[in-house]
């Protein structure tokens, strides 16, 4: 059962490559293209949430070449007390791509 849910600009994606699906598979996250989020000057956005986690909205992301940051972004929520990270350092790039967090 999936933990956390990835969604992503139906508009600004398409679809999810096969890179990020490889990197994500060991993890119980579930990815879906969802309506705008918003963020059309600064695209590719991505939303990260779940149950009892805390919520983060990046922006600027190249689901291709992050793929590698964004499974390690999903592992590090995961593994973090409430989803919170409190060391962003492990996230690679998207941690300058952050826009927003909101906690559980």
């Amino acid at each position: 059962m999936a933990r956390l849910i990835l969604s992503f600009c139906r508009d600004c994606l398409g679809s999810v490559p096969e890179t990020l699906t490889e990197a994500l598979r060991d993890l119980p996250v579930r990815m879906r293209l969802a309506d705008c989020l918003g963020r059309c000057d600064a695209p590719q956005a991505l939303a990260l949430e779940g149950r009892s986690l805390a919520a983060y909205l990046f922006d600027g992301i190249d689901v291709e070449t992050d793929a590698a940051d964004i499974a390690a972004t999903c592992k590090a929520v995961l593994e973090a007390d409430a989803g919170w990270i409190e060391d962003a350092r492990p996230c690679g790039r998207l941690r300058h791509r952050l826009v927003t967090r909101v906690p559980a």
